[in-house]
């Protein structure tokens, strides 16, 4: 299996799996930012439909951030790895230290990319979830859960790369979950990208009112 181009590569190569899911019923693409927004804006344009964001933040292992211990999304939906948490001894009061730390950059960034505008209305809608790949995939259980609470009819998960193990594990909370390169031993989603250059907070608000 071959990497993909970049961001916009990979969310025009997932469009033509999702067709079926915007086809005669009511669809939206909610991206994660930042990275999911160049991915979720193709999907959106290739199936001509709207496209905003569901906000989610990482929870880092205090001390060493770049690990998951699970993930906040807005409206203050969460997801904790109670088995890393287990693991690494972390304490309760360490773990609600980042739960609000991170909430605040969440409130941050809703007033970045939304201004005034209210979330969108999706109830009994068809809504795929979108991000540039899955890791452990606590981010997107943060952010699926946070999308039940809006009631949509349906939530599909859609993301250009991931492990098979982690996939499955997200079909117990999604309706579907679509792949294009699913891949053993994932280590890091941006090996999977020739060019995996951050997306900005610019680039994002850019993308939202193009889609607009």
């Amino acid at each position: 299996m071959t990497p993909f181009r970049n961001r916009a590569a990979a969310g025009r190569e997932l469009a033509s799996r999702l067709a079926a899911d915007a086809r005669n019923r009511e669809a939206m693409v909610l991206a994660l930012p930042r990275g999911g927004v160049p991915v979720g804006y193709e999907i959106a344009r290739a199936l001509e439909i709207p496209m905003d964001v569901v906000l989610v933040r990482k929870l880092g292992v205090p001390g060493r951030e770049e690990l998951a211990m699970g993930a906040v999304a807005t409206g203050g939906a969460f997801f904790i790895d109670q088995w890393m948490v287990d693991r690494l001894s972390i304490s309760r009061a360490q773990v609600e230290e980042v739960i609000d730390r991170e909430r605040a950059e969440l409130s941050r960034r809703e007033r970045e990319y939304r201004d005034d505008r209210a979330p969108p209305d999706i109830r009994s809608m068809t809504v795929i979830c979108v991000d540039d790949g899955l890791a452990t995939g606590a981010s997107m259980r943060a952010a699926v859960a946070a999308v039940r609470e809006g009631r949509p009819a349906r939530v599909v998960i859609a993301v250009p790369v991931a492990a098979p193990e982690i996939a499955d594990a997200l079909r117990n909370v999604a309706d579907d979950v679509v792949v294009a390169r699913l891949t053993k031993n994932l280590r890091a989603v941006s090996a999977w990208y020739e060019d995996f250059s951050q997306t900005t907070d610019k680039e994002v608000r850019e993308l939202l009112a193009r889609s607009r």
